[in-house]
């Protein structure tokens, strides 16, 4: 796929770790990236595996960063967590290991928090990871509580590097227990149907932008979207040897596609 094939889509679904911004740094080009999608009326939306924060938070952070985006424009995998259990089991309650983009989310779709006998235990990305909530999840699980993770990710990345996401931090759980997690997040198809319904077009004239060939490019393929992988986030060139499919075009950056 050329460059002007991918800038001739009318919608785009966009990862922000590794493609937007990197921690607390914003990736160079992103502004002008932001700009072109305002300029020609494309449909975006970012589409994190992130469950730290809310839509409203994640705007507020691009702002700091000197990005405006509308709230409009987010989407994230504690949303698609919550949905996915409103409608597994509504009025459900929940143990939680997680930031308070994941507890909120819940909340708003009626899931209490319970750590005496929750449905279900739900982990995402969190810096208040420890060993007795690893502890009491084991228990829960144990006691027939079903285990779901917001997202995959085994990695993502900040400005110091690669740390653990919501897969490492699950694994533990997983392990103790011998129960494996329902994951949401991308590429799970609950979550890019979303996306695509969001950006109101067909998926045929949308493409899929991120920085991992685990999740963000899988689910673009699947999904029958065009694939843009940059280079700014988790995968290299070498690592995208190692899996049996492409996307459709490789850039160093998203700015790229700006020309």
């Amino acid at each position: 796929m050329d460059i002007e094939k991918l800038r001739a889509k009318r919608g785009f679904l966009c990862d922000m770790d590794g493609v937007i911004y990197q921690g607390n740094r914003l990736i160079d080009g992103v502004k002008d990236f932001v700009n072109w999608l305002n300029e020609n009326h494309k449909r975006y939306l970012f589409l994190t595996n992130s469950s730290e924060r809310s839509p409203r938070e994640l705007k507020m952070k691009l702002e700091r960063l000197g990005l405006d985006v509308g709230i409009e424009h987010f989407y994230t995998s504690a949303l698609a967590t919550a949905k996915f259990l409103a409608n597994q089991s509504p009025g459900c309650s929940a143990y939680v290991i997680g930031e308070p983009g994941l507890v909120g989310a819940l909340y708003e779709v009626g899931i209490d928090m319970n750590d005496v006998d929750p449905q279900y235990v739900v982990c995402g990305e969190t810096r208040n990871y420890n060993y007795e909530s690893i502890i009491r999840a084991v228990r829960l699980v144990q006691k027939g509580a079903r285990l779901i993770g917001t997202n995959p990710d085994l990695t993502g990345p900040d400005e110091t590097g690669i740390i653990p996401a919501c897969r490492a931090l699950i694994s533990p759980i997983e392990l103790a227990t011998g129960k494996k997690a329902y994951f949401v997040g991308k590429p799970n198809a609950l979550m890019m149907r979303t996306g695509i319904d969001l950006l109101g077009v067909h998926s045929a004239d949308a493409a899929m932008i991120g920085d991992r060939m685990d999740t963000d490019i899988i689910a673009g393929i699947e999904s029958g979207l065009s694939t843009a992988l940059v280079m700014t986030g988790v995968s290299s060139r070498e690592t995208v040897e190692q899996y049996p499919y492409r996307p459709s075009i490789i850039l160093e950056r998203v700015a790229d596609i700006v020309g």
